[in-house]
């Protein structure tokens, strides 16, 4: 047989179905650590717009160290310190757990920055019309604040995406450990890795694309 006929030989039809599971469980695993990771970012964020003394004495040192540590190293070190705590997990929820860690650690300061572009006018001008502090800022702070950050949320929950790869250290069977695991059988490194690629775009093109489209609404 020619090389160029069997070139393609040993990857089947089930190989391009499991890299397909494979895209769901990365897909699974993002789409909760973001959304955990976004509502813990707010929280955050909301204290450190609030400047009390304990967030910027503990919470901001300690962000900083979830978004200066490599995550690689985070998700080993917390894998296998987690049972010494009693805590036993496996790789899907240590992986969970520190992406949203992750994400809210950079969440956080997205959200403190969309907070502090509502000007001080405006909450006054809220305050005047009998707006108490949390109307305020459910009614006036979050949607303004919103608005301004959110191409840059944005950018975090595609690179969390990104990131979930490095779960893969831990076992847990996302796409690239799924590329690995054939492209170890079938020994076809280019053809695999071109349909992860095709994979992983097909995961975060319709958010961009939405997102931009939300956008355009929002400032027409």
């Amino acid at each position: 047989m020619e090389p160029t006929i069997s070139f393609f030989f040993d990857f089947q039809l089930s190989d391009l179905w499991y890299l397909a599971e494979a895209a769901w469980r990365t897909l699974l695993i993002s789409a909760l650590s973001i959304t955990i990771g976004t509502v813990l970012g707010v929280v955050f964020g909301w204290m450190l717009f609030e400047g009390r003394w304990a967030a910027a004495l503990f919470l901001g040192p300690l962000l900083d160290v979830f978004r200066s540590v490599p995550l690689i190293i985070q998700l080993v070190l917390f894998y296998n310190f987690a049972p010494i705590i009693g805590l036993v997990l496996d790789p899907f929820l240590s992986g969970v757990v520190i992406l949203s860690i992750y994400c809210a650690a950079l969440v956080a300061n997205v959200a403190r920055g969309g907070m502090e572009a509502v000007g001080p006018s405006m909450r006054r001008a809220a305050r005047s019309l009998g707006m108490s502090y949390w109307q305020d800022l459910r009614h006036v702070v979050l949607p303004i604040g919103t608005r301004a950050v959110f191409p840059s949320w944005v950018g975090v929950a595609l690179g969390v995406m990104k990131d979930s790869a490095l779960v893969s250290v831990l076992g847990y069977v996302e796409l690239l450990k799924a590329s690995q695991i054939l492209i170890t059988r079938t020994q076809e490194p280019l053809l695999i890795l071109t349909i992860a690629g095709a994979f992983y775009f097909a995961l975060s093109y319709p958010i961009s694309r939405y997102a931009a489209n939300l956008e355009k609404r929002w400032a027409s």
